[in-house]
């Protein structure tokens, strides 16, 4: 290389270090998008995949996240948690993505099989073998509450903990008051709150309206003529059925995908905030239920007479109250071009 001329200026541009994930999912349609963004993300190294019951049974969604790796020609390990909730009695969600999660298409079984391990103690090794690793969390948290009931202090070394759960003071879609993530396991939930672990609560609100994939936005991934645009929009055929059965909309919601969007470009979320939360974990009525202290009425002397805000004032979370929908979809598209 010949040298520089005298007085010339010579600009050196530093190699990114890629930035460290572990995610945890109970992989059906929405969530196999999601991990396609993330292990096709240049920047990213996915360094662990945990699985837990949730969408489908563990078992199943273990097969969806190796599947889903494999069309990715990815070689993250895979490793399988939990098969129930912590206290709860199990209860999937097959009628909304289909009896095998990913729309009922038969897709071939994996080539890869699940590491040796319990999801729990891979999570935790791994986050102590990367600290200021970055935790996606796309289902139930009960591995997750695991793990930190076993290791409280991992909770400390992670840098963000991006969770796709709960319905912030709106609608749920498991119930009028809950999200199906949190109410499924709302022990773990309120656990994995209470932990000290930097939560960046994404909620499934925020993956309907102008963020659902409508007809021109699925003609324009289809058109990439890929792979992974084809699944990603054929996997979630049975999820568009019942997401318009379910809100009269249709479209396919990708709550999965959203959350991923802003775990990998947080400014993607365009208005946050922090505040105390809990999660309700007594109630039938409102189980699972994301309680935000949206006015931060904890904090409000006046109030000491009339509400203990001791309980929730346990945990202070940033909650994403708003996206860019273009940029959140042109990350997709980027994705699977």
């Amino acid at each position: 290389m010949p040298a520089a001329p005298p007085g010339a200026s010579i600009l050196c541009y530093p190699t990114r270090v890629p930035r460290t994930f572990l995610i945890d999912t109970d992989t059906a349609s929405d969530d196999a998008v999601a991990l396609i963004m993330a292990l096709r993300a240049p920047d990213v190294r996915v360094v662990t995949i945990t699985t837990v019951a949730g969408n489908v049974p563990v078992m199943q969604a273990t097969r969806n996240a190796l599947y889903t790796v494999g069309l990715c020609a990815a070689n993250a390990p895979v490793y399988v948690g939990a098969d129930k909730p912590l206290l709860r009695t199990y209860q999937n969600a097959t009628w909304f993505h289909g009896r095998d999660g990913l729309g009922d298409h038969d897709y071939p079984a994996p080539r890869q099989s699940a590491a040796t391990g319990h999801a729990a103690d891979a999570i935790i090794e791994t986050i102590e073998a990367n600290p200021g690793i970055i935790l996606v969390t796309l289902g139930p948290l009960t591995n997750i509450a695991m793990a930190l009931a076993k290791k409280p202090e991992i909770a400390a070394l992670v840098s963000r903990c991006v969770v796709m759960g709960g319905a912030p003071c709106c609608e749920g879609n498991v119930t009028p008051a809950a999200e199906y993530n949190i109410w499924v396991d709302p022990d773990a939930a309120r656990m994995v709150m209470r932990s000290g672990l930097p939560i960046e609560l994404v909620g499934w609100q925020l993956s309907r309206g102008d963020a659902v994939i409508h007809e021109h936005d699925v003609a324009h991934i289809l058109g990439f003529n890929t792979p992974l645009a084809k699944f990603a929009i054929e996997c979630n055929s049975h999820a568009r059925q019942a997401y318009k059965l379910q809100t009269g909309e249709d479209g396919i919601c990708l709550p999965d995908p959203v959350a991923m969007s802003i775990a990998l470009d947080p400014t993607i979320g365009t208005e946050w905030s922090e505040h105390y939360l809990d999660v309700e974990t007594q109630s039938e009525l409102t189980r699972g239920m994301t309680v935000v202290d949206r006015l931060n009425i904890a904090a409000d002397a006046r109030n000491q007479a009339v509400w203990a805000p001791a309980l929730i004032k346990k945990c202070k979370a940033k909650i994403c109250w708003t996206i860019d929908n273009r940029r959140w979809k042109e990350a997709l598209f980027s994705a699977l071009r």
